[in-house]
C-alpha cells in the first residue's frame, strides 16, 4: 500500500527544508533549501562541527573573516549536493534585502565560491528576498545565468513580479500566511479549505500556468500536512523533516489538486515599481510579514557571525 508522501512524489518535486545533513541522508529528496535560521542551527548542531570548524578555518587562512557566513553556506551546501540528485539554495545576506547592487554582488560571490569547490552554478539557486529590489537583482543575475529562488513571498504583486522578471523560483509562505490570519481572527486553526496561505499559493500556480510562465511555485513553511495535501501537484514543495515523516506515516493516495490545465486565474498583470508597491501595500498581511522575515533572518544571520567569532579554528 502507497503512503501520502509517495503519492505526492508523483505530482510535485519534493525539496528537504532543512540544513540537518543527518535528515537529507535519511529522506533523500530531490533538492534541498537553506537559510540563514537553518545555518545557524545547523552550526549548533554537534554532528556538523567539525565541518563548521574547518569552514571556519579556511575563512581565517585566507584572511576573510568577514565571508565567513557565506563560506559555511557553500560548504554546508555542498554537503548537501553529495547526498541530493538535484539543487542547494543558499541565501545571501539578509541585509541587502534592499539593495540592488549588493544583493547581485553577494550572488555572484556565492556562485564563485562554489565554483571553486567544483561546484557547477546548475545546482544552486540563490535565495533572494521578494522586494522591489530584489527581484531586479534576480533578473539581472539570471540574466548571466545564476538561477534564483525568490523567498519570504507573501502577496499577489510579488509573485507577479517575479514571473515578469523570469526568476526560476518562488517560494510563497503558506505556513506564515496562516499564521498571521489565525492571529488576526483570534483563533487556533483555520480549515484546509479556507486556509489563506494554502489559497495563496493555488491562485499564483493558477496564475503562471494559465499565462505560460516557465518561474516555479514552490510551496514553503508549511505547518501541518493538510496544507500540503491541499497543494498536492504544486511544483515543488519544501517541507521540514518532522511533516516528510507525517506524510510517510499517512497511508492511502492523494488526489492531485493543482493541475496545469485549470484556466481559472487572474488576468495578466504587468507591474511598474509603483504600481508593485501600490499593491503591495494593500495586502497588510504581507507587508507585516515580509519585514518581518527579513529581520527574523537578520537576527540569526548576525546570531551566527557571533558564534563563529568566538569558535576555535579546526
Amino acid at each position: 500500500m502507497t503512503d501520502h508522501l509517495a503519492s505526492l512524489k508523483r505530482f510535485s518535486t519534493i525539496v528537504a527544508d532543512t540544513g540537518d545533513l543527518l535528515s537529507i541522508a535519511r529522506l533523500r529528496p530531490q533538492d534541498a533549501t537553506t537559510n540563514p535560521s537553518l545555518l545557524l542551527k545547523a552550526a549548533r548542531d554537534p554532528h556538523t562541527q567539525s565541518l563548521v570548524s574547518a569552514s571556519l578555518a579556511r575563512s581565517r587562512a585566507r584572511g576573510d573573516v568577514a565571508g565567513a557566513i557565506e563560506q559555511l553556506a557553500v560548504d554546508i551546501g555542498g554537503e548537501i549536493l553529495k547526498l541530493v540528485p538535484g539543487r542547494v539554495s543558499t541565501e545571501v545576506d539578509p541585509r541587502a534585502s534592499f539593495d540592488t547592487e549588493a544583493t547581485v554582488r553577494r550572488g555572484l560571490s556565492l556562485i564563485d565560491r562554489y565554483a571553486a569547490a567544483g561546484i557547477g552554478r546548475e545546482r544552486v539557486l540563490i535565495k533572494v528576498a521578494s522586494t522591489w529590489e530584489g527581484i531586479r537583482a534576480a533578473e539581472r543575475l539570471e540574466r548571466e545565468g545564476v538561477h534564483c529562488n525568490l523567498t519570504l513571498l507573501f502577496s499577489f504583486a510579488q509573485a507577479a513580479a517575479c514571473a515578469d522578471a523570469g526568476v526560476t523560483l518562488i517560494s510563497p509562505f503558506v505556513g506564515r500566511i496562516y499564521d498571521w490570519y489565525c492571529k488576526a481572527k483570534g483563533v487556533a486553526d483555520i480549515a484546509p479549505d479556507e486556509d489563506p496561505g494554502v489559497a495563496s499559493v493555488a491562485r499564483i500556480y493558477r496564475y503562471y500556468k494559465r499565462h505560460g510562465y516557465a518561474t516555479e511555485v514552490m510551496g514553503a513553511s508549511f505547518r501541518k500536512i493538510e496544507q500540503i495535501e491541499r497543494l498536492a501537484g504544486c511544483d515543488l514543495m519544501t517541507i521540514s523533516p518532522e511533516l516528510l515523516d507525517a506524510l510517510a506515516a499517512r497511508s492511502g493516495e492523494l488526489t492531485r489538486q493543482l493541475s496545469p490545465d485549470d484556466d481559472s486565474a487572474d488576468e495578466r498583470l504587468a507591474l511598474d515599481e509603483a504600481g508593485y508597491r501600490w499593491r503591495h501595500n494593500e495586502d497588510a498581511m504581507a507587508v507585516e510579514k515580509l519585514a518581518d522575515g527579513i529581520r527574523r533572518f537578520d537576527a540569526d544571520a548576525r546570531a551566527l557571525e557571533r558564534e563563529l567569532a568566538l569558535l576555535p579554528a579546526a
